[in-house]
């Protein structure tokens, strides 16, 4: 069995829709305004993102994008910081990783 789609609530659709597609390669198949977008992953993994005003996700909510290979993690954390993004260097934790806060206002795990 696989993981067809996951909806997630945004405070800003079009924000997170580019960061989605600048950073980690999604692609926007549909949208409906500033309420409403599909996106696509290499693997047809559907991600779609809905409008809300107030978002409050748990404290260890997150998505994850595994990588394969430590400089892939490095080069991604790289290209956010020069995009003005506040990230830490990442660690070799219970995987080499690091995080990142989303426009939409959920955090996003980079692995290896």
């Amino acid at each position: 069995m696989k993981i067809n789609h996951l909806n997630l609530t945004v405070t800003d659709v079009p924000a997170t829709q580019r960061f989605l597609e600048t950073y980690f390669g999604l692609t926007c198949k549909s949208s409906k305004g500033k309420g409403f977008a599909v996106m696509l992953d290499s693997d047809d993994f559907v991600l779609t993102l809905m409008k809300g005003n107030e978002v409050h996700y748990p404290k260890t909510f997150h998505i994850g994008f595994s990588q394969k290979s430590e400089e892939e993690v490095n080069k991604i954390n790289q290209s956010l910081k020069e995009g003005g993004f506040n990230v830490e260097p990442p660690k070799h934790l219970h995987r080499y990783t690091f995080y990142v806060e989303s426009p939409g206002g959920f955090p996003i795990e980079v692995f290896y």
